[in-house]
């Protein structure tokens, strides 16, 4: 079997060297890098990553727990941080939670057991006691747990922009689709702000919850029908995702409703879908890269026993297109 040494010896550089190259740490010119590289493949040498997470203290491996890789804002999400963290030299292990908390335990439990460096968490069903327990960095999307640093877009400057180009189109009679606001969510701030900002021009708007699984999508065609059958004559709508907005469309359509003349529509993410859909979907535009970016840049420094900041805030845009 090839050793560190084998390749050391190969290549004419030191042991530390080829460490160095493994580990991606400390100055190594990019000429001995790929030297390095070219030998290792030469002679099919595999790192042995437990010796190597003994060695240094650390699995250079991060997990994400999120509801569900199905839906486009996580996908993108999960694509984005694999592509960043891969930078640093981590592995990136994404889990499915569907929101049960049986599910969201077990992957806690197996990430814990396989002592990853850090966890992202954007599905949150457990008691706060079961993060503390998990006894690793974490960092959470759109919900504060305890003491535990969190990255959010600004919802509340979400539903203000929302709100603010509904007035300026002259709607009267509007509505939000918005995820179950019973739920300690920081994403809630985007159906507050809409609300504060529409009543300040003495507007009232519908509110319409998906209920506690916003992200089961076998369920908005009925919920929205229901909506817009029973409010007749809504003038804008502010769904609580693209995902949710491309629905409305759906519906509209299937109801002779014209969008945007008769009805006016706003989502929420600005995924790649939006600009595609049929007609291009007005949103707000979440930050999705810089929030990845941030959540692995978090993570990283609390794994080295670094002080980061509790809230990280991040701006959001709207990105006008057809539907209004």
């Amino acid at each position: 079997m090839t050793t560190i040494k084998d390749v050391a010896e190969k290549a004419g550089v030191t042991v530390t060297t080829v460490s160095r190259v493994l580990n991606n740490r400390g100055y190594i010119s990019e000429r001995t890098r790929e030297k390095v590289r070219l030998v290792m493949e030469e002679l099919q040498y595999q790192p042995n990553e437990i010796a190597r997470s003994l060695t240094r203290k650390r699995s250079m491996v991060l997990g994400m727990i999120i509801p569900t890789i199905a839906h486009p804002f996580f996908s993108e999400m999960a694509n984005a941080i694999e592509n960043y963290a891969s930078g640093f030299g981590y592995k990136l292990l994404i889990c499915n939670s569907r929101m049960e908390q049986s599910k969201e335990k077990e992957y806690i439990d197996m990430l814990k057991s396989n002592r990853v460096d850090g966890v992202i968490m954007g599905s949150h069903t457990l008691d706060v006691q079961e993060y503390i327990n998990l006894q690793r960095p974490i960092v959470t999307f759109d919900r504060r747990i305890a003491d535990i640093p969190y990255i959010s877009s600004d919802n509340y400057q979400g539903g203000q922009l929302a709100a603010q180009l509904f007035i300026s189109k002259g709607c009267k009679k509007v509505a939000i689709i918005s995820g179950d606001l019973s739920l300690d969510l920081l994403s809630n701030l985007r159906t507050q702000g809409f609300i504060e900002t529409l009543k300040q021009h003495q507007i009232e708007p519908i509110v319409f919850q998906l209920g506690s699984d916003s992200f089961d999508r076998s369920t908005y065609d009925v919920l929205i029908t229901e909506l817009i059958e029973q409010h007749q004559g809504l003038d804008g709508i502010f769904a609580s995702s693209d995902i949710v907005a491309m629905t409305v469309i759906k519906a509209a359509a299937a109801r002779g409703i014209s969008i945007p003349q008769q009805l006016k529509l706003i989502g929420y993410d600005d995924i790649s879908f939006a600009e595609l859909a049929n007609p291009a979907i007005t949103t707000i535009r979440q930050p999705i890269e810089a929030m990845s970016k941030l959540a692995v840049d978090l993570l990283d420094k609390l794994a080295q026993g670094e002080q980061v900041e509790l809230e990280n805030t991040l701006p959001v845009t709207l990105v006008e297109r057809d539907t209004t």
